[in-house]
């Protein structure tokens, strides 16, 4: 199974909720889970050191010559059956972005990829062939309008929750044409949980429960 998030419009909160799904379904499945870091900021998310060595980048620029095996060759473990395969340095370009996907979703684990932001080439690919395919967003016009823009339509929504927007649930359902799976309220304690390092090891119990049901 691949899980990928992105978002329409910066800010959203996209790394964050990639990080806890996959620590959530890294906790549930024997197997441990895979984050693929396709914007750059899951190590940090998740109170990770930088990640040294090649990653998704290197692994799209060698093109169709890389080994069957050179994939998982480049993941890093991030305890608790969770392990991190990552961005790696210089631009995600390359025609190889569908066979990215094709593998990430055959992973025997669950898989989730941090997209980014307005998906393009190999993210673009990789959101577009998830099993499920989720639009992290703020009830917000601004980006409602960009995702509309997009050359993707989501499968679900996680919508962030945040007082005094007039927008509802069912605006952003209606709007992008897929149901909400999530309510994520936007809550100091998940902030001062990644600022701490801690994501990975105390994820935040209400975030952790208002994401099971995305997981």
């Amino acid at each position: 199974m691949l899980v990928a998030c992105w978002s329409s419009k910066g800010g959203a909160g996209t790394t964050v909720v990639a990080a806890a799904l996959a620590v959530l379904l890294a906790r549930r499945s024997p197997s441990g889970a895979l984050i693929g870091d396709l914007a750059g900021d899951v190590p940090a998310a998740l109170g990770l050191p930088d990640l040294d060595g090649p990653g998704i980048a290197e692994w799209l620029a060698v093109g169709d010559d890389v080994p069957a095996d050179a994939l998982s060759r480049l993941e890093h473990r991030a305890g608790d059956g969770l392990c991190v395969l990552p961005r790696g340095a210089g631009a995600l370009t390359g025609p190889r972005g569908d066979v990215l996907a094709a593998l990430l979703s055959a992973d025997a684990r669950p898989v989730v990829a941090d997209c980014g932001t307005g998906p393009e080439g190999p993210a673009l690919a990789v959101a577009a062939g998830a099993t499920r395919s989720l639009l992290v967003t703020r009830p917000c016009f601004l980006s409602l309008r960009r995702a509309m823009a997009l050359a993707i339509r989501p499968s679900e929504v996680v919508l962030l929750r945040e007082p005094g927007r007039a927008l509802t649930r069912r605006d952003v359902e209606d709007c992008v044409g897929a149901p909400v799976v999530a309510e994520v309220a936007v809550d100091p304690q998940v902030a001062r949980a990644v600022d701490a390092g801690l994501l990975a090891t105390r994820l935040p119990r209400s975030l952790a429960r208002e994401l099971s049901h995305a997981a």
